[in-house]
């Protein structure tokens, strides 16, 4: 992980290089990647990014309640894997509702009520994995030869799960990245909490206390980072797939105009697959980080200690930097190419 308050780092890029590590260290091959999702138009938009970037072999899709119901999370994920000519991935059906206090709504006015913002996309021929997702995950991450990455863009449950039933398999996660919290920007679903937190803080709770490889990318660094409308012409333009994201995107950049005052969309989950498929994409810096589970205005919160960088052994590495625009370049071009593949 980098720090502020290590060697120095210099950019190329959208990548932040930890002087420490040589440029020509040879590349291992893809990098076992597992995304687990409440897709969520940003949720799709991420997934087409993990499919289309070389440097990672998607091996699981897990789905969890959040933007949606679970039913609905799941069958989106089927069907935007199917969209890329990806239905051979797997897809396991996580948990329904948060640990302890049930998920006081769902995220429709954003994301249109089935999720994709009103885009029917064609049903998959493939069916659900069997296996419960926790099941699924532990089996990936105890017969992988190589350590896995997990890119947890939704509510937490899965992973809180994983670590109290299968927590063999959980210490076997490479690298873990959240997209989620907060460290500077207040919340995006109430005025303190992000919404996947505030969706199962108490899961949050237990993931960022746990002592995982984790990645932190939050509102910090997500809220900067905005897909323009030109940026989406150029995918919408490279091919069918494209066109369909391109149509998902649409609500969204409604709800951006009027919750963020952008003029395009912010890629909070994208970013961080981006930081997933390339680890050092962000500048982080090891924090202390706990959730706020109680019951009053500030329920999700995540409590970011900014004072010094951490050295407990549970320190989350919290992204606090971003080159953004090289960071929209990097989702489009890669869109682009999944599109004109198709």
């Amino acid at each position: 992980m980098t720090s502020a308050t290590g060697p120095t780092h210099r950019r190329v890029g959208c990548v932040w290089w930890d002087d420490r590590v040589p440029d020509t260290q040879p590349a291992p091959g893809p990098v076992p990647l597992v995304v687990d999702t409440d897709p969520g138009i940003d949720d799709a938009l991420a997934l087409l990014l993990a499919l289309a970037s070389p440097e990672v072999d998607l091996r699981l899709v897990t789905t969890v309640h959040g933007n949606v119901d679970l039913a609905q999370t799941t069958e989106n994920a089927l069907r935007v894997l199917h969209l890329a000519g990806r239905s051979d991935v797997p897809v396991a059906v996580g948990a329904r509702s948060s640990l302890a206090v049930p998920q006081a709504r769902r995220a429709g006015h954003v994301h249109g009520a089935a999720g994709l913002g009103g885009v029917v996309l064609p049903p998959s021929p493939a069916a659900v994995d069997p296996r419960p997702a926790v099941v699924a995950l532990a089996e990936l991450l105890l017969s992988s030869e190589r350590p896995v990455t997990v890119a947890a863009i939704g509510p937490l449950t899965n992973i809180a799960l994983l670590l109290a039933v299968y927590p063999d398999a959980a210490a076997r996660i490479g690298r873990l990245v959240v997209m989620g919290g907060s460290a500077t920007r207040g919340g995006n679903v109430t005025a303190a909490a992000e919404f996947n937190v505030w969706a199962d803080p108490e899961a949050a709770a237990v993931v960022f206390a746990a002592g995982l490889p984790t990645v932190l990318v939050g509102l910090d660094v997500t809220l900067p980072t905005v897909l323009t409308e030109a940026g989406i012409a150029r995918f919408a333009a490279a091919g069918p797939v494209g066109a369909q994201a391109a149509a998902m995107l649409q609500q969204y950049l409604d709800h951006a105009r009027t919750s963020y005052g952008t003029d395009g969309v912010v890629v909070h989950d994208a970013l961080a697959l981006t930081e997933a498929i390339v680890p050092g994409t962000l500048r982080t810096v090891p924090r202390d980080v706990v959730v706020d589970t109680g019951p009053g205005a500030g329920r999700g919160q995540t409590l970011v200690d900014r004072r010094t960088p951490s050295s407990s052994p549970t320190a989350v590495a919290v992204a606090e930097g971003v080159d953004s625009d090289a960071a929209v370049e990097f989702l489009v071009n890669r869109l682009e190419r999944l599109a004109a593949q198709g």
